[in-house]
């Protein structure tokens, strides 16, 4: 084989990063205090001087860090990706004199992120800063190019801020780049004083509805998928092996809508995670706190009972890797070590036909290229063991799938098998 062709091997904070596999996406700022989405300053034309108003009725009295941390692990997630800095170029951090437009110097009086990181930590949760680069209070955008390298000063300055003075955190999510297209944007220089500072943390930079999965700055560490499904890259003669996160919404904003009500289902959730880890893609599913910063009901609800289901799975979601393995229909096969864990979809629900929606779906489902010998199936929700039949030479293996009983729908249900 070409060398060139190889896979690289991760670096181990990006084989670390993989492993999160399931994070929170949290957007909060002073345009929650609005209601309808973080974009509602240059959407509406707020003027800026109207708009930094907002500072003098941000208290974020409801804001609980650990509470929202502790929800993130019983929710089955790993870490946390916290909106610092948004497009209004408002902080919730300290920024030390860059400017006061920040939390310490609202009704809030305090530095935010200090306390989303004290939080995260005492729950187990691995804490990453999001940062914009985009800034409409600078006109980032379209201002002059003296200006902007000026912008461009403040912008490093602030992320020296992040990175010296809240202890090892997981990650910089940088967005706003596409904001002006062909700049230089002296990205060398920022990562240069990322990596100075936090030389084990992951550098992400948004690239946008329009550009899934393209690769950047060749210091960066992972791919974005923001609003779709990943697909898995082939990295084959890649230079340097990079991630791959989807970022999602649970409706259509990222700040909070108060009049936004579609919302995503915990089965929604369920299969968008299945879907990712099929990829070898980490999931970020954002929430919109309130304006005092507290995560409203639904979301919380709904992110409990998807963490329900991930509990009945363990390290499926977390430390299996993508396979080769050829499945029928959305099914899919994770391996880790001499397991594999099938991922069934469509399994409809069997019982008594008065009662039963959905017909009956259980039968045999097919395996392709498996060549390893089976030694056992089983459901990881019920320890159900299942029948099935092999031909190793062909590749070949069908599993007899149980369909749901009555009561029960885990939308997408997992199989352990057990190699030999």
């Amino acid at each position: 084989m070409n060398a060139n062709l190889l896979i690289p091997t991760p670096e181990p904070r990006i084989a670390r990063f993989e492993t999160l596999a399931y994070g929170m996406f949290i957007h909060w700022g002073l345009y929650s205090q609005l209601g309808r989405g973080e974009w509602v300053q240059h959407l509406e034309h707020i003027p800026v001087s109207e708009y930094a108003k907002l500072k003098d009725t941000f208290t974020a009295a409801d804001f609980d860090a650990r509470a929202i941390a502790r929800l993130a692990r019983e929710s089955g997630m790993k870490y946390i990706t916290l909106t610092t800095r948004h497009h209004d170029g408002f902080s919730l951090y300290d920024t030390r004199g860059l400017n006061d437009f920040d939390a310490p110097h609202s009704p809030a009086g305090r530095d935010l992120i200090a306390e989303f990181v004290d939080g995260c930590r005492a729950e187990g949760i691995v804490p990453f800063f999001y940062h914009t680069t985009l800034d409409w209070r600078w006109d980032s955008a379209n201002c002059s190019d003296e200006k902007f390298n000026e912008y461009l000063d403040y912008l490093n300055d602030s992320v020296e801020v992040l990175c010296a003075n809240y202890g090892e955190i997981g990650g910089l999510w940088f967005d706003g780049n596409w904001s002006r297209a062909g700049a230089d944007w002296k990205e060398d220089r920022m990562y240069a004083t990322i990596r100075r500072h936090q030389p084990e943390a992951m550098i992400i930079n948004n690239t946008g509805l329009d550009a899934r999965g393209a690769l950047g700055n060749p210091e960066l560490d992972s791919t974005t998928f923001e609003q779709g499904l990943p697909k898995q890259p082939n990295r084959s003669g890649w230079p340097k092996y990079v991630s791959v996160e989807m970022c999602q919404t649970m409706n259509s904003h990222w700040g909070i809508g108060v009049n936004d009500f579609n919302y995503l289902a915990p089965g929604s959730i369920i299969q968008n995670l299945a879907a990712c880890r099929k990829a070898g893609a980490n999931y970020l599913l954002n929430v919109g706190p309130t304006a005092g910063g507290a995560i409203p009901a639904y979301e919380t609800a709904a992110l409990r009972r998807a963490g329900d289901w991930v509990r009945l799975l363990g390290d499926a979601i977390y430390e299996a890797k993508p396979t080769e393995i050829q499945c029928q229909g959305r099914d899919f096969a994770l391996r880790c070590g001499e397991k594999l864990f099938y991922f069934v979809h469509d399994l409809a629900l069997v019982g008594d036909a008065n009662v039963t929606l959905g017909g009956n779906d259980a039968g045999p489902r097919t395996l392709g290229n498996l060549n390893a010998p089976i030694k056992s199936v089983r459901w990881l929700d019920n320890d159900e063991n299942l029948a099935w039949t092999q031909n190793v030479e062909a590749g070949i293996a069908a599993v007899r799938c149980s369909g749901y009983p009555y009561g029960v729908n885990l939308v997408v249900r997992v199989a352990e098998v057990e190699l030999g």
